[in-house]
């Protein structure tokens, strides 16, 4: 048995008498609030645009998302949710409804693109940011 209870309903008892109340106000259902464990792993880091790294979600070991991208953007990389293209431009497929849980998600995803990095230059590796231009090919 579940320990959270939705939509729970209370049947009465059918033979009891009517009695004549002012209606109540159905209160609503209390949901218990979980604590959210994200867990970030980036998949893959870009050399090139402004797709810095793609990122998979795991929310509670229970609910997964791919395609969370790091983006640069004007004031630093920020995080892109999964999207699809409209006739009026881009639309979220999945998205945090608080405040509080995108900047949770957020930082998740933000922390594990710098760890990414940390590790590539602790391996000696040039991070994509900084990696020198390609040698130009003469003929």
């Amino acid at each position: 048995m579940s320990k959270t209870k939705m939509n729970e309903s209370v049947s009465g008892n059918a033979s009891a008498p009517a009695q004549a109340t002012a209606p109540a106000q159905a209160a609503a259902p209390q949901v218990e609030q979980l604590p959210t464990q994200v867990t970030a792993k980036i998949s893959s880091l870009r050399t090139s645009g402004s797709t810095l790294a793609t990122a998979s979600v795991d929310l509670n070991g229970v609910f997964a998302v791919r395609g969370v991208k790091v983006v640069q953007g004007a004031n630093g990389p920020f995080v892109s949710m999964p999207s699809y293209k409209t006739a009026d431009g881009f639309k979220d497929v999945c998205f945090p409804t608080t405040k509080e849980f995108r900047e949770q998600l957020h930082a998740a995803v933000l922390d594990a693109y710098q760890q990414e990095l940390a590790q590539i230059t602790q391996r000696g590796q040039t991070p994509p940011s900084q990696e020198p231009p390609a040698p130009e090919m003469t003929m």
